[in-house]
């Protein structure tokens, strides 16, 4: 995801990952070629399978280091290079957030799950020059109905929004139908990060923002268009703060947050989910 107050900045040209994809210099928003389409959609399914057998794995007592472990070793299995990882500095293969931590959340060994924790897992595969991206919210046994409802609510937002996803159709139809349902649960929205464009580089344009706004550019999308759309709900307000380990952010209030993702193709009549676990 984005962060919202750097989105008219410019991403870091000419660097390269430690271990990974070159960040390549912005090209404004792609439309992606039949032939890099289905290299997407390979990356994609590598990303969902990965996520399918997390969330069937998880259980009290692991640790998520042992889940960035497994991420790793599987997306490489697969023929892909992690994408997060060493991206920007981060240090793991996945994003591991629990409870009231809403990004970023860097996996540890010694960080154990708990039963009744709000899991969320953020991945990326880079195959063959492009990135996939997704993230599931997991609920660790028995979850309070809170947090059961605010995963089903930050689920449906998401599908809601793929709902407006069409070409001709704008990033306002995608963040209204998101922003309703969300606002209709009694849940906040984040407004502090938002989805992206996705393909060469894990972060591409256009921000795919989550709520209404006139800050951001309201692109009319286009067939073949690849995005990342991913709102993030806190069961509070919508208040974010970082750590002093500079990536993991948490709600202010010490609420809930759930997340999910897709990385989508647009269609001239819908999108192809291409990170869909129903596989």
């Amino acid at each position: 995801m984005k962060l919202f107050a750097d989105l008219m900045k410019s991403n870091s040209q000419g660097s390269t990952h430690a271990v990974g994809p070159v960040i390549k210099q912005r090209r404004g928003v792609e439309i992606k070629s039949a032939r890099e389409i289905e290299i997407m959609r390979k990356a994609s399914r590598i990303v969902a399978t990965v996520l399918r057998e997390i969330n069937s794995m998880v259980e009290p007592g692991q640790t998520t280091g042992d889940l960035d472990a497994f991420a790793e070793r599987r997306i490489r299995e697969m023929g892909a290079v992690p994408s997060f990882k060493g991206y920007h500095g981060f240090p793991a293969s996945i994003c591991a957030s629990i409870n009231n931590e809403v990004v970023h959340g860097i996996p540890n060994s010694k960080r154990v799950i708990k039963e009744g924790d709000l899991l969320k897992v953020d991945t990326g595969a880079y195959y063959d020059g492009y990135h996939g991206d997704s993230c599931i919210t997991i609920c660790v046994g028995d979850v309070s109905q809170l947090g059961q409802e605010l995963s089903r609510v930050a689920q449906e937002s998401l599908m809601a929004g793929l709902g407006q996803v069409k070409a001709k159709n704008t990033l306002l139809d995608i963040a209204g139908a998101i922003e309703d349902h969300v606002k209709a649960n009694g849940f906040s929205v984040v407004e502090d990060y938002t989805g992206h464009g996705v393909g060469r580089n894990l972060h591409e344009e256009p921000s795919v923002f989550n709520f209404r706004t006139d800050e951001l550019p309201n692109v009319t999308l286009r067939s073949g268009m690849t995005l990342a759309v991913e709102p993030i709900l806190n069961a509070g307000n919508k208040g974010c703060r970082t750590l002093r380990d500079r990536w993991t952010v948490v709600t202010r209030d010490g609420s809930l947050s759930a997340q999910w993702e897709h990385t989508i193709l647009v269609t001239s009549e819908g999108c192809e989910i291409l990170t869909d676990r129903e596989f």
